[in-house]
């Protein structure tokens, strides 16, 4: 349901039923454009936090970690909650020399060289299930493909057993969201705890055997000079599984979604005159699967006119920067040869998302994969064609659906089987000029 700007003062952005049951468009260009910095009275109480809505504003205050803190919560939970229990161990509610420190040592495991083997599988495992979608004809995107892959892609890098990861995909699918209305406090908290629970029973594991997985690092890892703690290891475990897996899999169900009911993107992307590298961004920027982030003031600070007090709540809304027709031309157009395409999914500055390449490169192997093996045209009787109502996922910090019917047919060019020799030839081309991952 579309809402005005009328309706924003009776708006609670924490209300996950806002966000899968309307359409804040509009609502967000007024922000933009009359109040870009604009004070939330939190419905009932006399608290609020500040709306940050402009592409300029949101980058400048991902950057600066001096005047806006994420160690009082990066997110509206925990941010209206007044804390964070995993602020200074968690590395995205760090910041300062612990969290560089930090971050570097995981980094270490999101190299291009790295995660080269991972890209390869991903390659493969994607190349699979679109065929066997493809061959059903109709499916659900959003299980049958979008849900297997990043999971699959992340559980490789911390090394989960095959045997746990329908229950680590059941796990953070309720960690924060839910594909059944607004999420109850008790199912996202057992979740939650239910994740932290399974990574301190692996990481203990690995402290006896340890690999060469990013869990293992972690537990070898020194920070500071001095071991990670359990706690430590465990709760960037729980970061990086929810990281890898919810963002990237809406990236891709809402990719397909684009492309469905715009068949002027899809005809694009089938013909090569939009390439892959520059799709992916395009449905990175259009998707936005991270809704918002939260800072902590730390200083008095200015935007716009308004004065925002130390000490004051601000949020940054991703899905609203992406939108800025200040920075993006025609911005409500999903256009997958749009370039350049600065976007701010993956946050700026210190907190850049660390899984930034490796999610691109699952976004970049489905869209590969949907070009090599379904025919051309996009709607009814075409190679794609919706086969269902999507399903949203109800959140206030994610954005995506949960279930996505389609139907998929075969482009008459492609010979089913022959998927995994392409792949692997791809995947030595682009491993051998492989840079290091986009920041911008």
């Amino acid at each position: 349901m579309p809402l005005r700007p009328d309706d924003l003062p009776r708006l609670d952005l924490a209300d996950p039923r806002l966000h899968a049951e309307s359409d804040l468009t509009e609502v967000w260009r007024y922000l933009r454009d009359e109040e870009p910095a604009y004070w939330h009275q939190e419905p009932g109480r006399e608290s609020g936090y500040w709306v940050i809505t402009r592409y300029a504003d949101v980058a400048g205050i991902y950057r600066d970690t001096v005047r806006f803190t994420s160690e009082h919560g990066n997110v509206l939970e925990t941010l209206l909650a007044g804390a964070d229990s995993a602020a200074g161990k968690m590395a995205a509610v760090t910041d300062g020399p612990h969290h560089a420190e930090l971050r570097g040592l995981m980094l270490k495991a999101f190299t291009p060289k790295a995660l080269a083997p991972i890209v390869r599988s991903v390659r493969r495992v994607t190349g699979r299930l679109v065929e066997e979608a493809v061959l059903r004809g109709e499916s659900d995107f959003a299980t049958d493909v979008a849900a297997r892959v990043p999971l699959a892609a992340i559980c490789d890098l911390l090394d989960v057993p095959d045997a746990d990861r329908a229950q680590i995909l059941r796990l953070t699918s309720s960690a924060l969201a839910s594909p059944d209305g607004a999420p109850t406090q008790t199912d996202t908290w057992t979740a939650k705890s239910e994740i932290l629970l399974y990574f301190a029973q692996l990481a203990e594991s690995r402290r006896e055997r340890p690999g060469d997985d990013l869990v293992s690092l972690l537990v070898r890892g020194r920070v500071g000079g001095r071991p990670l703690t359990g706690e430590e290891v465990v709760l960037n475990c729980y970061s990086l599984i929810l990281g890898g897996d919810e963002t990237t899999r809406f990236s891709m169900i809402g990719g397909l979604r684009g492309l469905i009911e715009r068949p002027q993107a899809w005809a694009a992307v089938k013909s090569g005159r939009a390439a892959i590298e520059t799709a992916v961004e395009e449905v990175l920027r259009w998707t936005t699967p991270t809704l918002h982030a939260g800072r902590t003031a730390t200083q008095d600070a200015l935007i716009h006119g308004s004065f925002i007090e130390a000490g004051d709540k601000v949020t940054v809304w991703n899905v609203s920067a992406n939108r800025d027709e200040r920075q993006f031309p025609d911005a409500d157009v999903f256009d997958p040869a749009r370039t350049p395409n600065k976007h701010l999914t993956f946050a700026y500055g210190p907190h850049f998302c660390l899984g930034s390449y490796l999610a691109r490169a699952e976004i970049g192997a489905a869209l590969e994969a949907l070009r090599t093996m379904v025919a051309d045209g996009a709607g009814e009787g075409a190679g794609i064609e919706s086969a269902g109502e999507p399903r949203p996922v109800y959140s206030n910090f994610l954005s995506g659906f949960s279930s996505l019917p389609v139907r998929l047919r075969m482009d008459p060019r492609y010979r089913p089987g022959t998927w995994a020799a392409q792949s692997d030839q791809a995947s030595s081309e682009t491993s051998a000029g492989s840079g290091c991952p986009v920041a911008h």
